[in-house]
């Protein structure tokens, strides 16, 4: 699957989409479409959004995780420095 093919009409999600809250906001996604394809398509690089589902801080290492119906994401700028 290409990452521009995950996303879903929401006027006409048909079987087998997903919705999500995407930064507050309702998303249809293709099913099994993970956090990090959801990041590039996106147009994010990897390093340069960090990510949480459901509350949840999800490190870079972990966004193969497929998203679920109902799942919450938010993308936000990393914090760095002390």
């Amino acid at each position: 699957m290409k990452s521009t093919d995950i996303f879903v009409p929401q006027d006409a999600p048909g079987a087998g989409a997903v919705p999500i809250q995407l930064d507050g906001h309702p998303r249809w996604l293709a099913a099994g479409t993970t956090l990090a394809q959801l990041v590039t398509a996106l147009g994010h690089e990897e390093k340069s959004v960090s990510t949480a589902v459901n509350g949840d801080f999800v490190a870079r290492g972990s966004r193969e995780r497929v998203l679920v119906a109902g799942d919450v994401v938010l993308l936000f700028q990393p914090i760095v420095g002390g």
